[in-house]
């Protein structure tokens, strides 16, 4: 079990217990109540996949915030730069430069090719049968990956929301206990969202949580900041104080390209895994699979535009206010209480929340401004995992059952419970690996989602969009190779095997225990490898194939780019 600390420095009362689970309970009742609502103004396919494309674009653009805004964002990125100072920062430059290239390249073309998926575009000019099935199998792919971040999150906060320390128990459960029953739950709630609300459902949701996000990490950081006099100098001197890496802290190199002594290969390794990381989360949004669907809920290109534009401000205004999270925990809460409450540091923004509390208002107050950020949290993995869920099942039940089995003969109802069936299995799956992958960092666990996604899917759609010569071969052949690409290489690194134990909990840094070691690929995230191997198999495809459709891709362009025939 995890070394938990003393009562004083992380533990909650049992008022703020109590606190934070009404609190959190408020939450599900309304989402549920909104989920409800949204069930009855859900008739057709139109309206569970895309919400009934009724939605405008700044109501969008805050859905596609709350989709972006996850766990990873709010929990990992506050939790690596509160542990590795300068790298941590550069997951939030990597996850807002992203976003340049969905709407530059991506949200006007995709919104006015397609229809409900990614692989409405994709099969747009080329044979339904094998794209549908490889876009179906690459979104389930990416969308767990994804789904484990958001759960892990969830497990993570539980020890210290409800104040459970080493030697005690909670209704009866120990601190493991009580985190593989969170992932359990969240699982079953993000089932019922998708269910019950279909995209209409998910969305508002998603705007709800949006708000409480923004309104919670203002809060913080506005806290922070008044702490120091609004001094960054001082905020960052004692962040690097507290962390006890001294200067290090606020220098690259602690996490990425760290010089290692006499070892040339693992100074290159360290630097190589830096470019892979950016290369990942820079063209990995344009590929996500929950991102994209969300183009299609707007009536327009040029709503779709307007979303990615409001999107931006949003997430732009919220990355910046990691920085303060993040600096803020270490200053405030210290590197040392951060992992020995969680070793990857997935707690540290509540725990700052509960710091700055105390801070202001004394005890009572830390337990309440703890319960509002621990509920904000939760609602934060509950909207998300919603949106990946369908996001997954409607690309299976929508690509695969009814245009890969049925060959199209098959009825919108039809359609949209096998969505509904397939949302109970993706969740069951997700489920079972987040309870194994509960020791990794959640901002870390999603730039693997980033990777695959940038490997598998935004070869085929940018080749796709934008190639005249493109062709079924080079699709399947991208989205196979960068899928089996991207996968292989994480499972055969240091993720999976061989990183060795961490030094403040003794437990082993992959998913396997410390004494298994198969790993021969050095670098922990594949993007550098796998995105090109992605582009050529698209490439190299497309040209051993003689199939052409000229007047398809005609139709396609002039649809992408004016919008005529869009649905």
């Amino acid at each position: 079990m995890e070394t938990f600390l003393a009562a004083e420095a992380s533990g909650t009362s049992s008022g703020a217990r109590t606190l934070t689970i009404v609190l959190f309970l408020i939450f599900v009742a309304a989402t549920l109540g909104i989920t409800i609502w949204a069930s009855r103004q859900t008739r057709t396919a139109t309206d569970f996949y895309a919400g009934g494309r009724g939605f405008s674009g700044f109501q969008n653009g805050l859905a596609i915030g709350g989709d972006y805004m996850s766990a990873a964002s709010f929990l990992g990125i506050a939790g690596i730069i509160a542990l590795y100072g300068y790298d941590g920062f550069l997951y939030s430059i990597g996850f807002l430069v992203a976003w340049l290239v969905a709407l530059l390249l991506v949200a006007e073309p995709l919104r006015n090719s397609g229809r409900f998926t990614m692989a409405d575009v994709l099969s747009f000019r080329m044979r339904q049968r094998p794209v549908r099935t490889a876009a179906s199998l690459s979104t389930i792919v990416v969308s767990i990956f994804y789904l484990l971040a958001q759960m892990v999150g969830a497990g993570a906060l539980v020890a210290l929301l409800l104040g459970i320390k080493q030697g005690e128990t909670f209704l009866g459960m120990t601190a493991d206990t009580a985190k593989i029953l969170t992932i359990v739950l969240v699982g079953a709630l993000m089932i019922v969202y998708v269910t019950i609300g279909g995209m209409k459902g998910t969305t508002w949701v998603q705007i709800v949580k949006a708000a409480l996000l923004m309104t919670g990490a203002a809060l913080m950081t506005v806290l922070v900041l008044w702490k120091f006099n609004f001094n960054l100098s001082s905020l960052l001197g004692q962040a690097a104080e507290k962390s006890g890496k001294g200067t290090a802290f606020l220098e690259p190199g602690l996490r990425y390209g760290v010089d290692t002594a006499g070892d040339a290969g693992k100074t290159l390794t360290s630097k190589l895994d830096l470019i892979s990381l950016g290369l990942a989360l820079v063209l990995g949004t344009a590929g996500l699979p929950h991102i994209l669907i969300r183009f299609y809920t707007v009536p327009t290109a040029r709503a779709a535009r307007t979303s990615v534009n409001w999107a931006i401000t949003l997430i732009g205004i919220f990355y910046l206010m990691t920085l303060a999270l993040g600096f803020g925990a270490a200053a405030l809460v210290g590197g040392k209480a951060i992992a020995a409450q969680d070793a990857a540091g997935n707690t540290a923004a509540p725990q700052l929340a509960e710091e700055l509390g105390k801070e202001y208002w004394g005890n009572s107050g830390g337990a309440i401004l703890l319960a509002v950020i621990a509920a904000v949290a939760f609602a934060t993995i509950l909207a998300v995992v919603a949106g990946l869920t369908l996001a997954s099942s409607s690309s299976l039940a929508h690509d695969f059952y009814a245009n890969v089995v049925k060959r199209g003969q098959v009825s919108e109802r039809q359609e949209v419970n096998v969505a509904k069936i397939a949302a109970f299995v993706i969740g069951a799956i997700s489920i079972v690996l987040a309870i194994f992958a509960q020791q990794l960092n959640v901002a870390f666990l999603v730039a693997l989602a980033f990777a695959v996604a940038a490997s598998a899917n935004l070869p085929a759609i940018l080749l796709s969009l934008f190639w005249k010569r493109f062709n079924t071969t080079g699709a399947t052949a991208g989205i196979y190779g960068g899928l089996i690409a991207a996968v292989v290489l994480v499972f055969f690194s240091p993720v999976v095997s061989g990183k060795g134990v961490s030094p403040t909990t003794g437990k082993s840094l992959s998913l396997f225990p410390a004494d298994v070691d198969f790993h021969w690929f050095p670098l922990d995230n594949p993007g550098l490898v796998s995105i090109p191997i992605g582009f050529a198999c698209a490439i190299i495809g497309t040209y051993l194939s003689k199939e052409r459709d000229e007047e398809k891709w005609a139709e396609l362009e002039v649809r992408s780019l004016t919008g005529s025939g869009a649905v």
